[in-house]
């Protein structure tokens, strides 16, 4: 299976970077048209969804960097960073909408909600779905957790403005003013949400979390299949980094196996490991049969 370069990945960011510019500035004219207390929270997350394209961007630049003698395990995990960075500013920015929300909630003002202001925030709202999807999909694609959580924050923000548009404009048709700057606590309580899990998701993988159970399963199920005239295969370790998986474990072989036969094997096992999943880093240590622990994965 081919899996796009990685530069691909940078210029999508870097597209994050200019789609993010443009909602920021029809976020803030909307908010301008209507002084809503609501849809300038949403604006201000905007400025949040700007530093985080460009964070990613940079991330994704030094983890394109090949390895070399000072990192010989590459540079993807500078992706992490950049999820962790941009769930700091997720926080930031809800702790900016609720010094905003909770003073006007205590005097609640007339909104102007101009339809022409909250049409400019629907079409802000509309780009940024569009973009999101594109992002999520490419994240997922990559094995970029700079790309999909940028995505999954954009799409989170798309979210929250259509929940702010809806409440706005039912203020407006009944008079209720105190929706506004309601909503905007909520968006706030939501972005929080948002930040928290990007930020568990990324220190995860800076803590060297292990592959998924689904994963493991799959990573199992060749070495059994895959490692005819092994024993079994035992102390299985897995960890991400970016889009790399790396795999570490032991393979036992008959005592009177020679090296070339045990080396033929091990090739055979991170082949078909490499055929299942493309961005994969495979070491195996090979012992004597002696050293079987007889558990682990066994050999069909």
């Amino acid at each position: 299976m081919t899996q796009p370069h990685p530069q691909f990945a940078s210029r999508l960011a870097l597209g994050s970077v200019l789609v993010a510019c443009i909602v920021l500035g029809l976020k803030f004219l909307a908010w301008y048209m209507t002084k809503s207390v609501a849809l300038y929270s949403d604006a201000l997350e905007s400025i949040i969804n700007v530093a985080a394209a460009l964070a990613a961007f940079v991330a994704l630049r030094v983890a394109a960097r090949p390895a070399d003698e000072n990192h010989p395990y590459g540079h993807t995990k500078a992706e992490y960073f950049s999820a962790v960075a941009e769930g700091v500013l997720i926080v930031l920015a809800a702790i900016s909408i609720l010094r905003a929300a909770i003073p006007a909630l205590q005097n609640p003002v007339e909104i102007a909600a101009s339809y022409e202001g909250l049409a400019v925030n629907l079409g802000a709202s509309v780009l940024n779905a569009l973009w999101a999807t594109v992002l999520v999909r490419q994240g997922r694609a990559l094995r970029s957790p700079a790309l999909a959580a940028d995505g999954r924050h954009v799409m989170s923000d798309v979210v929250t403005s259509v929940g702010v548009l809806i409440g706005v404009l039912a203020a407006r048709l009944t008079g209720w003013y105190f929706l506004d700057p309601l909503l905007a606590m909520l968006v706030a309580l939501n972005i929080l949400w948002s930040g928290w899990q990007l930020v568990r998701e990324s220190v995860g993988g800076l803590m060297d979390a292990g592959v998924d159970k689904d994963t493991e399963l799959r990573i199992r199920t060749i070495l059994s299949q895959h490692g005819e005239g092994a024993l079994e295969m035992h102390d299985l370790r897995t960890r991400h980094a970016g889009r790399l998986t790396f795999v570490e474990f032991h393979m036992v072989v008959p005592g009177a196996m020679t090296v070339e036969e045990a080396h033929a094997i091990c090739d055979r096992v991170e082949d078909a490991l490499r055929a299942e999943m493309p961005d994969v880093s495979v070491t195996i240590h090979v012992e004597p049969q002696e050293k079987a622990k007889h558990h682990g994965v066994l050999v069909l």
